[in-house]
């Protein structure tokens, strides 16, 4: 996968992903599959159980089913993902 300023736009339903940072303490370190997306949260679902992570307060470390990993803050990925789609996004590097 070709890492690009696009990659918010990707649907990461079905990927693996883990809160690396957060401003919650309770966040972190949780993730598992992402199983939902709703405008402002995922949902990660491990062993255990499932959990909800609000996307704002928090940077996330995602593994594509190709091996590749990204971190992407949050903040970035408010929204529901069928309006990210129409988003324009600014060059980040």
């Amino acid at each position: 996968m070709k890492v690009t300023p696009d990659i918010v736009r990707y649907e990461f339903i079905g990927a693996q992903g883990l809160v690396a940072q957060s401003s919650n303490m309770a966040y972190r370190g949780v993730g598992g599959l992402v199983i939902g997306e709703s405008r402002n949260t995922f949902t990660f679902q491990d062993q255990k159980q499932t959990r909800s992570v609000i996307k704002d307060v928090a940077i996330f470390d995602f593994t594509f089913s190709d091996g590749t990993v990204v971190e992407i803050d949050g903040k970035l990925l408010v929204g529901r993902s069928e309006d990210r789609l129409k988003k324009s996004v600014k060059r980040l590097w």
